[in-house]
């Protein structure tokens, strides 16, 4: 059984997590909020999965290098500098990193690839994301990875051919770039549809999320697998061998 700690235990995405660790048949080995010690936790465990906040990220990578344990960082808001500090711990200890833990998520991700990849850029692909009120952030981190799968299926880059936040006279839109709406309301778990759009036709990718505990169950599989790897940056894509 795998000894599995939770950093931002009291959050919505932790609490879940203790239920899906318990399903499964693993450990929690504790948890850590803000002001909380992440090398003491990391100590007591074999893998740390990280729903806290950006800002608490490069502290809680230190632990897990220090301590050299396995990382999974759930929490999304990432920018640049985020991702430089998780590469360079990734050369010290594996960590798994994704904006959606969930398995048809990763799913719908690799289909968007695909179809990037053998539809041509007058082809537009708009990726459409709907969150409860309460989200901070947006584009969401799902929309970010789909955005992301949707430029590895082109072999381009996703910041230099994205489209966020139109308002006003914002000219046309630019050939083969992938846009992204963001929708936020209710209570709503998480919804996502990639669109592919041409003259005269259309396709559209979805998923729907009725319950947070199928993010949960997915990071227990992803921390679970992770255990054991080398030192490297790992996806979901690896967990379920896409």
């Amino acid at each position: 059984m795998a000894r599995i700690g939770i950093i931002g235990s009291e959050g919505r995405m932790g609490r879940a997590l203790v239920e899906a660790i318990a399903n499964a048949g693993e450990v929690h080995a504790g948890g850590i909020d803000m002001g909380g010690d992440p090398l003491a936790l990391a100590k007591a465990c074999d893998v740390l999965v990280d729903f806290s906040s950006p800002k608490a990220l490069e502290a809680n990578l230190d632990a897990a290098c220090q301590a050299q344990v396995p990382f999974v960082v759930g929490t999304t808001g990432l920018e640049e500098r985020h991702h430089f500090l998780i590469d360079n711990a990734a050369l010290k200890v594996p960590v798994l990193q994704t904006g959606n833990f969930s398995l048809g998520v990763n799913m719908l991700a690799w289909l968007v690839r695909e179809a990037a990849g053998r539809l041509g850029d007058d082809w537009d692909i708009e990726v459409v994301e709907t969150h409860h009120r309460m989200k901070v952030d947006a584009p969401s981190g799902t929309a970010l990875l789909l955005g992301e799968a949707a430029a590895s299926g082109r072999g381009i880059s996703l910041s230099d051919h994205s489209e966020r936040g139109r308002d006003g006279i914002t000219g046309a839109r630019g050939r083969g770039n992938i846009g992204f709406a963001a929708l936020r309301g209710g209570s709503v778990a998480g919804d996502h549809t990639v669109h592919f759009l041409t003259d005269n036709e259309r396709i559209a990718f979805a998923h729907h999320a009725e319950n947070r505990g199928i993010f949960a169950k997915g990071a227990v599989r992803a921390a679970g697998w992770l255990i054991g790897q080398k030192a490297g940056r790992y996806s979901m894509t690896e967990v379920l061998g896409l």
